[in-house]
Order: structure tokens, then C-alpha cells, then sequence
């Protein structure tokens, strides 16, 4: 009787082992599903993760090929595609509910600006599904304390990639053209709300050479396009 039980506890242990490690084999899967029906959910559009990775023993975050698509309002089309954001973050700091992070490189890869069949542009259609911006650099940690239940402490450093912009004409594809934007590795320093990301707004105007002033009306100048994005 007593090597039956030993047999089967060996058994049960060994089983549970199994699945601890699918758990973590999974974690990251469950997890990268759950941040794209976030994107969903926030955003009204659709987002594939290539890779997602939870350091277990390092306080990192990784992800690679993002993807962000248009609603069906503009056929689906592409949105974003973000090649790398990697954050390093303070783990001492979530015991105090709070969100401190110490490094983030953000690699914007491609960005598209589409015009639908109707003649709506997305980036002036974004304020239909996105929250509308208020006033007052602290907002956004007001809002992500509302949503997530932690403080936000900023970012120390920020390292901001931007590969290039893109128009896609639906209804006229021969006016669709695109620009490279060729920023790398721009630093950041102590951000801490949005407002500390308006110097990144003149640097991608100043690089698109007049990509942006093509595309709108003289109602709005390039510099609106960009803003209109939250920045």
C-alpha cells in the first residue's frame, strides 16, 4: 500500500510539474491575446502580436511586430506596424502601486495615413472611437490611474524610432505615395506626461519634407496631422 501511494504521489508531482510548464509556455500566448482584445476594446481596431515576452526573472517587457489595422470603415487597412517596444521597469515600485519605468525604446516601423471610399482620412476620424484629449499634461496619469488602479512615475529614459509615413488613397490608389521619416534612436529624458513629448512633433515635421502639408486642406497644417494624434 505504501509503494502505491509513493507511486502515485510521484505521479501527481510529476504532473505538476507538466503544468507549471505549460503554464509558463502559455503565459506569454494568454497574455499577448489579452493585450490585442485590449488594443480591440480600446480602440475599435484590430492588432496582432508576433511576440510577446514577460521577463520572469528580469523586469522586462517585450514586444515585437505589433500590428494595428484600420476598422471597416477603411477596409481594414493597415494602421501601425511597430516592430519593437522593450520596457524596463522599477519591480519594487508595483508593490507600491505604482508604474516607474526606467528604460522604453519604441520603434514605430510604419505608419498609415487612409483615405476611404466616403473621403474620410482615419487620423481625423480617430476622436470617433479614442478618447477625446483633455487639458493638462497630467491627464494621461490621471487617466491610467482610473483605468489600471496604479500611479504612474514616468519613463527615465525614452528611445523613439520612426521608420516611415505612408498615404493610401482606397478610391484613387494612383495618389497614394509614401516618405521615409529616418528618426533613430531619438532620446527622451524624465518623461513624465504628453506634454513632454512635444518637442518629438516639430522633429517629424522637420523630417517629412512636406509630406504632411500635402495631405490636408488649408484649414489644417501639417503640424495639426501630427497633433491630431495625441501628441
Amino acid at each position: 500500500m505504501i509503494k502505491w501511494i509513493f507511486k502515485w504521489l510521484l505521479r501527481l508531482f510529476f504532473l505538476a510539474v507538466v503544468l507549471i510548464v505549460v503554464f509558463f509556455l502559455s503565459l506569454h500566448f494568454i497574455l499577448r491575446v489579452v493585450i490585442e482584445h485590449n488594443i480591440r476594446a480600446q480602440t475599435g481596431m484590430d492588432a496582432e502580436i508576433g511576440r510577446f515576452k514577460l521577463g520572469i526573472l528580469e523586469p522586462t517587457i517585450e514586444i515585437q511586430n505589433l500590428k494595428i489595422y484600420n476598422s471597416t470603415d477603411f477596409a481594414g487597412a493597415p494602421f501601425l506596424d511597430i516592430p519593437e517596444i522593450h520596457v524596463e521597469y522599477d519591480r519594487a515600485a508595483l508593490a507600491k502601486r505604482e508604474i516607474h519605468v526606467t528604460l522604453m525604446r519604441f520603434n514605430l516601423g510604419e505608419f498609415d495615413i487612409v483615405k476611404n471610399q466616403a473621403g474620410q482620412t482615419n487620423i481625423f476620424s480617430l476622436g470617433v472611437t479614442l478618447p477625446k484629449k483633455q487639458s493638462g499634461g497630467n491627464q494621461v496619469a490621471v487617466n491610467f490611474k482610473k483605468q489600471t488602479g496604479y500611479n504612474f512615475k514616468g519613463i527615465d529614459t525614452l528611445n523613439v524610432s520612426i521608420g516611415r509615413v505612408k498615404f493610401i488613397d482606397l478610391k484613387n490608389p494612383q495618389n497614394s505615395r509614401e516618405q521615409t521619416i529616418g528618426l533613430e534612436s531619438v532620446m527622451i529624458p524624465n518623461v513624465k506626461s504628453q506634454d513632454d513629448l512635444g518637442g518629438l512633433v516639430p522633429l517629424i515635421y522637420l523630417h517629412s519634407s512636406g509630406f504632411f502639408e500635402s495631405l490636408v486642406d488649408q484649414k489644417k497644417s501639417g503640424l495639426d496631422v501630427l497633433k491630431q494624434l495625441g501628441l
